[in-house]
């Protein structure tokens, strides 16, 4: 498809996405103030799966304060509504599964932005994750009005490779020591889509392609 911006240059914001060709649908909403208990739980329980690849800060650098739930939910919006970042999380039959995150939002000359995503373990292997990355991909080259997506993923971090091969994006190569990851600076493999290589397509119909 061809790039074409927003009308006002900005994404939209709250923004639901839903993919109703899944059994239970896959639903991409903001977060809400009511679901801390569901935010809570999928993350405890989860604490263990998702360690090595969340990003850590580097020795030396200012001390995280910890937020609130109430707080974190606010920060998102703002982030969002700021034109920032486009933080989803993932609800299948009513329960919160992930989340899928788009940040890194570059307007201008540029366009573009970084996705990330994790997934609750209980849940993998029924395409979830892949099928929300597409779905957010989709809207941010499309309403979302940005020209070029990617996602930087750790070289042994197996499942995620999988998804954006699912997906067909480009392989743009290793980047050395690109995040601090689990307490070091991993090196990540690069990917990306831009607009022109769906050519007026999107994932999601890659997806249902044979």
């Amino acid at each position: 498809m061809p790039w074409r911006p927003h009308r006002d240059g900005r994404a939209q914001w709250p923004v639901v996405l839903r993919d109703a060709s899944a059994e239970p649908a896959i639903v991409l909403r903001p977060l809400r103030l009511g679901d801390e208990r569901d935010w809570q739980r999928v993350r405890r329980d989860n604490a263990a799966y998702v360690q090595p690849w969340e990003p850590t800060l580097p020795p030396g650098s200012p001390a995280r304060t910890p937020v609130s739930f109430r707080q974190f939910v606010r920060d998102l919006d703002a982030e969002a509504i700021a034109d920032r970042a486009m933080p989803w999380c993932i609800e299948v039959g009513g329960r919160i599964v992930g989340q899928v995150h788009l940040f890194g939002i570059v307007r201008a000359a540029q366009q573009s932005a970084a996705a990330g995503y994790w997934l609750d373990e209980a849940v993998t292997g029924r395409g979830i994750a892949t099928r929300a990355l597409a779905l957010a991909v989709d809207h941010a080259l499309g309403a979302g009005g940005l020209h070029r997506v990617e996602v930087n993923i750790r070289l042994d971090n197996v499942p995620s490779l999988r998804v954006v091969e699912r997906l067909g994006l480009r392989d743009e190569g290793v980047r050395e020591r690109f995040l601090h990851i689990d307490g070091a600076w991993r090196d990540h493999r690069s990917f990306a889509v831009t607009t022109e290589d769906l050519a007026g397509s999107t994932l999601m119909t890659r997806l249902s392609q044979p």
